[in-house]
Formats: C-alpha cells, structure tokens, sequence
C-alpha cells in the first residue's frame, strides 16, 4: 500500500502547483526525459506514440483535401532567408546559425530552419511557370529550431516536431479558402480526436505570424486557465510571391504572381491534452490519441485459467479495432491500477478467478472512474461503445469547463480584475487601435488571442480599454 500510495503523491496537486504538476506528469507518465542539449527533449515511447497518433491522423484529413507531403532541407542560406524583410526580422531573435562545415568556415551561413517559407518559395519560382503549375498543396513533416530562451516539455523547446503546409494558388480567392479550410481540419481534429474544443478565429496585426497578410488560429483554454494556441493557418497573399519573384503565366497569357498560404500544428498538442484533460492522478487520454486504449489486469493470474480469459479478453479487443495490453507483470493489483491512471489508458478491465465464474469483467473508465461490470461474450462491443461515450464525455467535460472560465467584461477596471482573479477566457470590444493592446498587455500580461469566427454580439459599443467606440469583440487570455 505505501508504494501504491507513493505513486500518487508523487504528482504534485494542480491546485498546489500547476507548472510542478504538470512537469511532474510528463515525466512520471515516461513521455519525454531531459537531455544534455539546454532547452531540447527525449521524447520517449510513451510520447512518441501519441505523436504518431496525430501524425497518421492529421495526415489523412490532410490528403482527403489534396495535400502533398514532401520534405526539404533543414538548412537555409542567409542570403535566402534575408529575401523577406518583415519574415527575417520576426524570426531573427530565435534563429540558430551554422558557420562551420568540417574544419572549414562557411562561405555564407546557414540558418537551422525555424520555418520554411523561404525553402519552398525557392522550390515555386522554379517549378511553378504557368496557371497549369497550380495549385501546389504541399507540405512537410519535420523537425525545426527556435532558440527559445524559457522552454518546457512539449510546450516550448530548442528543436520541436511539426508539420507546415506551404500552398500556391493562382487567385487570392483560392488562397483564402485554402487558409480557411486547414483551419478548420485543425479545429474539427483537435475536437473530434483530442477532444479539446477550440475557438476558431483571425489574429491581430500585433499578433499575427510575420510577413503574413492574415493569421487565423485556434485557441484552446487549459485547466488552469490559460489559453494555448493549438494551430494556426496563415495567408500570405502575394507578398513572398513578390519578394522571391515567383510568377506565371495565366489563362490570358499575361505573367501573375501566385499567392500563398502556410500553416501547423506541433508537438504542443501532446502538452494541450495534458492541461486541458490530465488530473492529480496523471494523465488523461482521449480514446482516439491513446497509444493503448485499453489495459487488462490479471487478478490473481497464477491461478487456473485466468490468464487463458484475459488474453482471450485480449484477442477480442483487437479483434475491434481496439489499442490493448495486459499487464502480466508482478506488481501488486493496487499498483498497476495507479499506474494505469498515471498512464492515462482510457479504460481499465479487471479480471480475476471469481469473475471469470460469473462470466464477467470489471471495467473502469479513466476520466470518471467510474466501475461498471461487462459480459465476458460482450465484451468487445461493450468496450467499444464506452471508449466512443469517453470520448465525447472528456469533449464535453472539456467545453464546459472553457464556457464556465469565458467571461465578458465591459469596463477596463472589471477586465483588470477579472484577470487577476478569475483565469480564463475574456471576451471584451476593442476600438482596433494597437496601443490599446500594448497597454493591456503591459498592465495585465494578457494578450489578445483572437478576433472570433461567426457572429458574436457586441458587448458594449465601447472599447474596453480607452472607451473610444468599439470596432471588434476579441478573446484575451494570458497564454503559454
């Protein structure tokens, strides 16, 4: 029972330590480790395998709309990268350069792509010549480095994982609708499959991506109130088009630019997923990015037939479709259930000698913990319709959380007070003006977040920070 109960307490208390907790489970639940590179990870087995999970599932949402996966150099030349004024200069803080090959110092340096915009406008101006060139709907799964000066596990590091579509279209239109459609693959995947729900929405030109002449992102809220943006898509108009001259002829014979979209999501969703989902127990995964959906315990497996049943039990989960394990190891039963839920595997099935009698097992949800009693024969089924019922609950749980931490607020004293006291999402009207912004920020370190999608009702006809009238309803937050 004392290692049982030191399992537990091994995760500091969300309440006691947000930051402490959640440091505390991506190392207990063995999803990354530290390295001896300053501000990078080892993302282990555990973490690794939730990533292949979003990888293999964005992946095909991404090619039912036509996208091309491709993959270019990590290197980019300085001259190359120098070729955007206003891209160059956003990333310059972040950028690490390579000035040596071998013994030999470089003729011209080379930036470690922290993006790679200027690699694939390289790549259009050569093959893109006429209107039959287009569109160009690529993209690439890679690794890129933004030398962060505060990093954390998933969150923010040195070198992190992604995927950044790079698109030409021969129109604005096409490019827009392009910009809009990967921002919602983003939303609908981050709501279907990890079951944290977003507001979707357009950036500020305080906060939008450099060189882009639109930003739309979504933003999810976390457990302890801050928002996380969990995608973005950008359009870039014809902008990059101009300033690495890439052209086309048209249907007229006349010489075009093209104009162009970008967009991403990264490995911080594993970290979204464990703020918005995890508790003081550890992890907690959504069914459909679980490496293992579901692990059986053995009760008692030296005994006659229990371990026949359980991988009986096994080869009927798999049989569905459903991510399972047993766990044969030697721990004792209370252990491997605190395991389990440090783990986070959606659902738990016990079974042991007196159940294997009555022809049942015993299953336990992670998200509720909630016990409940199956038919041997069912099962399969039976397990089945409880990961999708977990799937929607921990959606459902999720939103309501976010809507119970969105606040409207009207007056500047009231948005000062509620984000010092009340962490979430603050809906207020803002006269577009960036020094509104600034002031918020400074006074408040909160951020706007986004300008919502859809109709939103004005709250007041004033902005919240100088009272002159109001323009736009915007999302802010203090934000990771």
């Amino acid at each position: 029972m004392e290692q049982e109960k030191k399992q537990v307490e091994a995760i500091t208390s969300m309440k006691e330590d947000f930051a402490q907790w959640y440091t505390d489970i991506v190392i207990k639940a063995e999803l990354t480790d530290y390295s001896s590179v300053k501000g990078c990870m080892v993302i282990k087995p555990a973490g690794y395998a939730i990533w292949e999970l979003i990888q293999k599932q964005l992946d095909e949402r991404f090619k039912e709309t036509g996208v091309e996966n491709v993959y270019m150099p990590m290197f980019i030349p300085e001259s190359l990268l120098e070729k955007e004024k206003d891209h160059v200069e956003g990333f310059a803080p972040e950028v690490a350069w390579v000035t040596q090959g071998g013994l030999e110092p470089l003729q011209e340096k080379l930036c470690v792509r922290p993006t790679s915009e200027t690699l694939f406008c390289d790549l259009y101006k050569n093959i893109v010549q006429s209107y039959r060139d287009l569109p160009k709907v690529y993209n690439q799964w890679c690794s890129v480095v933004r030398w962060e000066k505060t990093t954390r596990p998933f969150l923010r590091s040195r070198e992190f994982l992604w995927q950044e579509g790079h698109t030409a279209h021969a129109t604005a239109e096409e490019a827009e609708a392009r910009t809009i459609q990967m921002l919602d693959v983003y939303a609908n995947f981050c709501e279907e499959v990890l079951a944290i729900p977003v507001v979707r929405g357009q950036k500020t030109d305080k906060e939008k991506f450099a060189g882009a002449m639109a930003t739309y992102t979504i933003e999810a809220l976390m457990h302890d109130g801050k928002a996380l943006q969990s995608g973005t898509s950008h359009n870039f108009g014809d902008g990059f088009a101009k300033a690495f001259d890439i052209q086309y002829t048209d249907k007229d014979n006349k010489l075009s630019y093209v104009h162009q979209t970008s967009w991403g999501m990264t490995t911080r969703l594993i970290g979204a997923v464990i703020m918005v989902h995890g508790d003081d127990r550890g992890l907690k995964l959504p069914p459909r990015i679980a490496p293992t959906q579901v692990v059986i315990i053995p009760i008692m497996p030296n005994k006659e037939g229990v371990m026949e049943n359980a991988k009986k039990l096994a080869d009927s989960l798999k049989a569905k479709g459903i991510r399972v394990k047993i766990d044969d190891s030697d721990k004792r039963p209370g252990f491997k259930y605190s395991e389990q839920e440090m783990r986070g595997f959606p659902v738990r099935l016990e079974i042991g000698p007196k159940d294997i009698e009555r022809g049942v097992c015993v299953a336990v949800r992670r998200d509720t913990l909630e016990k409940s009693e199956m038919t041997l024969d069912g099962a399969a089924d039976s397990t089945a319709e409880l990961l999708d019922t977990i799937q929607k609950d921990m959606l459902e749980a999720a939103r309501a959380h976010r809507d119970a931490h969105t606040y409207e607020v009207t007056t500047y004293d009231e948005f000062v007070d509620t984000i010092n006291n009340k962490p979430g999402f603050i809906k207020a009207m803002w006269c577009g003006d960036q020094a509104c912004e600034d002031k918020i920020k400074e006074d408040t370190a909160a951020t706007s977040r986004c300008i919502p999608f859809g109709d939103h009702k004005a709250i007041s006809d004033k902005c919240v920070c100088c009272g002159r009238p109001a323009k736009k309803l915007v999302y802010w937050g203090r934000a990771y």
